[in-house]
């Protein structure tokens, strides 16, 4: 069987990411006090690349990560990077002798980790550390996504009754008597009432073949696109779903259309603009009709 077009790595692909946020925070600014990213001339919501990412490194972790070639480079569970560097050298007998490693060793060690961990291959990784793996540049890149209109940041004020500290539970005898007994503390919880975010990404076949990404590679990416807002639930993260993902599919390597060309054709838009938008349904999303897209442009509607 013949596979569907949009997971064909030989194609160039450029993609839409439709998502929304409901009543949380989808990406805190560390620098901001962990407030929702956003851009201060515009007040538009922003949500990394990085973000993106992890989540996606996250669902391949959880549904195919004890598969030899599915694991994940980037990690979040305390392993040292160099540490998986060594490994390539240890499985290839390989000596690591750092900054002079020769240029063939370290291109066997590139390939090893680009056959063996999902993330390098799709996203790419600079490995060139005191374990040189080299530098890998991936076939798949995201950008920010940004929300369709501005968003209210708010900043919460919430009371917990756990205390942190233990002299502020112990009650203290003072000349006014019995003092301290502390209850409850305050604290701060950041969220947006609501926000629709389009964020755009592309897959280079060229790339592709430099670093073994394969069908069933970008296949895990769409259905990580599509299943891992589910994996990734918390209280402070609100609803997060996903609302669209559509993908321009090139009948060739290079390309029939720029990106920004085929991105202009998809055309999301408030229904009400005198009504602060609060769900998926108070837009409306309007996509191109087959005729219209240039010759030799498929396009693929998936949808969470």
């Amino acid at each position: 069987m013949q596979n569907p077009v949009h997971t064909d790595v030989t194609r160039r692909h450029d993609f839409i990411l439709l998502f929304e946020v409901t009543d949380g925070n989808p990406n805190g600014d560390p620098d901001a006090g962990n407030l929702p990213r956003v851009d201060p001339e515009t007040m538009q919501g922003l949500v990394t690349d990085v973000c993106l990412k992890r989540k996606v490194r996250d669902y391949v972790d959880a549904t195919k990560g004890k598969e030899a070639n599915f694991k994940i480079y980037v990690q979040n569970k305390g392993i040292a990077l160099n540490a998986l560097h060594e490994r390539a050298y240890e499985e290839l007998k390989i000596k690591s002798t750092g900054t002079k490693q020769k240029r063939s060793e370290v291109d066997m060690t590139r390939a090893w980790m680009c056959r063996n961990f999902y993330d390098i291959r799709t996203f790419g990784a600079v490995m060139t550390t005191e374990v040189n793996c080299g530098q890998v540049r991936g076939p798949v890149q995201l950008t920010f996504a940004r929300s369709v209109d501005p968003i209210v940041p708010l900043d919460l004020a919430i009371t917990r009754v756990a205390i942190t500290k233990k002299q502020d539970v112990d009650f203290v005898e003072t000349e006014k008597g019995t003092e301290g007994g502390k209850v409850t503390e305050m604290g701060r919880k950041a969220m947006v009432p609501y926000g629709l975010y389009v964020g755009y990404g592309f897959v280079n076949p060229h790339f592709a073949e430099q670093t073994g990404f394969t069908n069933e590679d970008l296949a895990l990416f769409w259905e990580a696109l599509l299943k891992m807002w589910d994996l990734d639930r918390s209280a402070s993260r609100g609803r997060l779903a996903l609302r669209g993902l559509y993908i321009f599919s090139h009948e060739n390597k290079l390309g029939k259309a720029p990106a920004h060309r085929l991105f202009d054709l998809v055309k999301v838009k408030r229904r009400d603009s005198e009504k602060p938008p609060r769900r998926f349904e108070d837009y409306e999303v309007s996509l191109p009709e087959s005729e219209t897209l240039p010759q030799g442009v498929t396009l693929t509607v998936l949808e969470g």
